[in-house]
């Protein structure tokens, strides 16, 4: 079993980051993300809290003996739900993979809350859980390893992917509050 964490903070207030989310894909840095389905998405009519399940589809770049060897296709399916409570300001993500379970299972928990540090700024967390399946013991380190570089390498450009689009939706929320007539 391996572990990956990091924390980072946005220097953007929690409701634009969190609003911007929703447009993180499709982005030049996570190539890998095909398709982004909502499956269901409901709100608590008491607490305000919007619950939002998704169905990523992805496109693995794993050589071609490797897809053949474990009977599949670079195409694979992670089923994500999310929870934003508007009144708390925290927006949550959980992903696992559908795909490949028996070979890997991998679970990812991101969370965007106010900083603690500056009410302005939003702190990033994500942690992620990869386990290989029993029957691959005998390579269960080399697996898990190899696993856990291509995680952090998809984390690493997931958030600056995120950064580009959060910079972009910023600029057009600006743009939107100073309304159609003004002039710069």
């Amino acid at each position: 079993m391996k572990f990956f964490k990091t924390i980072h903070t946005f220097d953007y207030e929690w409701s634009l980051v969190s609003a911007a989310q929703w447009q993180k894909y499709p982005n030049d840095l996570c190539p890998h993300v095909q398709h982004v389905d909502v499956l269901n998405r409901t709100i608590d009519p008491e607490t305000g809290i919007l619950t939002t399940e998704r169905l990523i589809t992805v496109k693995q770049n794993v050589p071609k003996l490797l897809l053949k060897i474990m009977g599949t296709k670079e195409t694979q399916f992670v089923r994500e739900v999310s929870t934003i409570d508007p009144k708390a300001k925290t927006f949550t993500l959980t992903s696992q993979n559908l795909s490949l379970r028996n070979i890997m299972k991998c679970y990812e928990e991101i969370s965007y809350t106010v900083s603690p540090e500056n009410s302005e700024k939003t702190q990033f967390t994500q942690q992620a859980t990869l386990t290989v399946g029993s029957f691959l013991k005998r390579w269960e380190n080399i697996i898990e390893d190899f696993s856990l570089k291509r995680f952090q390498q998809n984390a690493q450009s997931g958030r600056e992917g995120f950064l580009n689009v959060l910079e972009k939706f910023v600029v057009m929320a600006e743009a939107a509050k100073q309304g159609p007539n003004s002039t710069n």
